[in-house]
């Protein structure tokens, strides 16, 4: 019989690619790993990983273990959440990752209504990047998490999580107000609540950038930047439109939060993007210009996890206060 901790092991490996960063996500050591995955062998009676010095791969019988562990994570998933709809009211901890700007506008609303639905949850929200939150699900840290990626720079679905979506939203280009107008191309700006398509595909919006001068991308390539972070998402979406529009933006500044940049935007230190999210409010002195570049925001858990009532119920709740804070 597989045990099912080793398999989860293995299923780590597959998404987290070396013995010591599962090591360091399960607090154990890279040899009680390696011991465990050893004994997992043993029992799959197969070898599931080619060791080359510190380095594994995995044989294809492992590439199948995998598949199939997936499988069987997330039909254990769905017994638990089973199970916990068979009990009187919700108890216990819910634990949920969101971004900044989703814990300032978003999940206050929802985390009353929580509450006061279910006293007995225990509500425990991390401020966390949208790229950490896969791997905090998968090791459990999370039972909930937002995820958002942009159309022109699209992330694959994590095979282990299943999402549902929660918001499509316009991205600007961020102006200091002294700066002279750059005139969009006409759109209408703003959000589309729980994923409703609202935006042009990746190529569309790309090739939208590169209308001429009269793009505002465009009129901004002389302009200082405040970019994010070399490495983040952010950070690649900048690049990207930039690019479409013919130049690589010349950074001045880099910043992660959207207060920030637009404090820094407002101070006349350069021009940047920020989603509507982030923009509902600007500081006097930026200017917003709509782009068609999109974000969208899902809602992620493992896979088999929907059906969890503290899950549904805080996909609920969430998807309320969205709703309530776009009516605003």
């Amino acid at each position: 019989m597989l045990d099912v901790r080793r398999l989860r092991l293995l299923c780590d490996l597959s998404h987290l690619g070396t013995i010591a960063a599962v090591a360091k996500a399960h607090t154990y050591t890279p040899s009680a790993v390696s011991q465990q995955l050893s004994l997992l062998e043993r029992e799959a009676g197969v070898a599931l990983l080619e060791r080359t010095g510190r380095r594994v791969a995995f044989t294809p019988a492992g590439r199948l273990l995998v598949e199939h562990a997936e499988t069987v994570l997330a039909a254990l998933e769905r017994t638990s959440a089973a199970l916990a709809s068979m009990s009187t009211g919700l108890s216990g901890p819910l634990r949920i990752g969101a971004f900044p700007t989703a814990v300032r506008t978003l999940l206050p609303a929802a985390l009353v209504e929580l509450g006061r639905r279910h006293p007995g949850l225990e509500l425990m929200v991390t401020e966390l990047d949208p790229v950490a939150v896969p791997a905090a699900l998968r090791e459990r840290r999370l039972d909930v998490g937002l995820l958002h990626d942009y159309d022109v720079v699209p992330v694959d679905p994590d095979p282990a999580l299943g999402t549902v979506p929660l918001l499509d939203e316009t991205v600007f280009l961020a102006l200091p107000a002294a700066m002279p107008p750059a005139e969009p191309r006409p759109r209408a700006a703003g959000f589309a609540a729980l994923g409703t398509s609202a935006g042009a595909s990746p190529a569309a919006s790309a090739g939208a950038a590169t209308g001429g001068d009269g793009d505002p991308l465009v009129r901004v390539r002389d302009a200082d930047w405040i970019m994010a972070s070399p490495g983040t998402l952010c950070h690649d979406v900048m690049l990207q439109v930039c690019r479409a529009a013919g130049y690589t933006p010349r950074a001045r500044h880099h910043a992660d939060d959207f207060a920030t940049v637009l404090a820094l935007v407002a101070a006349g230190q350069g021009v940047s993007l920020v989603p509507k999210l982030a923009a509902a409010e600007p500081p006097a002195g930026v200017r917003l210009v709509p782009l068609p570049t999109r974000r969208r925001t899902r809602v992620a858990y493992r896979r088999g996890a929907a059906a969890h009532p503290a899950v549904a119920a805080f996909v609920s709740a969430l998807r309320a206060s969205t709703g309530e804070f776009l009516a605003r």
